[in-house]
């Protein structure tokens, strides 16, 4: 599956921590994040990332531009809720893309920690149930 995994500056520390806890199921999948997300956690583990550019010059849209084009599977995006973000906008773009295409997002660790198990027992992912349920 396609992963995109994206932190706020305040939650970059509980993504690497993630991250590395998880690194033996991530890294059976094509994991995308934002900028400094991404370098943090190539920094951190073995793990292979395609980066885009940081959350304000873009990188959130570029996601989001995948999410429009059927091509992420998840979002794992660590938000900081208590602290203004100059590209809201952006976020809330995001979020919205998410929503529109049924992609699975996680905004904190806890659910995040649910998407993962769910990867990690080889449940159907949620575009094969769709799939079925569509007759395609």
């Amino acid at each position: 599956m396609k992963i995109a995994l994206i932190a706020h500056d305040k939650k970059k520390d509980d993504m690497v921590r993630f991250v590395t806890a998880y690194e033996n199921i991530l890294k059976e999948h094509s994991l995308f994040a934002t900028g400094t997300t991404g370098a943090r956690i190539m920094e951190a583990t073995a793990l292979k990332v395609t980066r885009f550019q940081s959350g304000p010059l873009g990188g959130d849209q570029q996601i989001g531009a995948m999410i429009a084009k059927n091509e992420m599977d998840v979002v794992l995006f660590f938000r900081d809720p208590l602290t203004a973000q100059p590209h809201e906008p952006d976020v809330s773009a995001l979020i919205r893309l998410s929503d529109v295409y049924s992609v699975p997002l996680a905004t904190n660790m806890g659910t995040a920690e649910v998407i993962i198990k769910g990867l990690e027992r080889g449940d159907l992912s949620w575009r094969e149930i769709m799939e079925t349920r569509n007759g395609d």
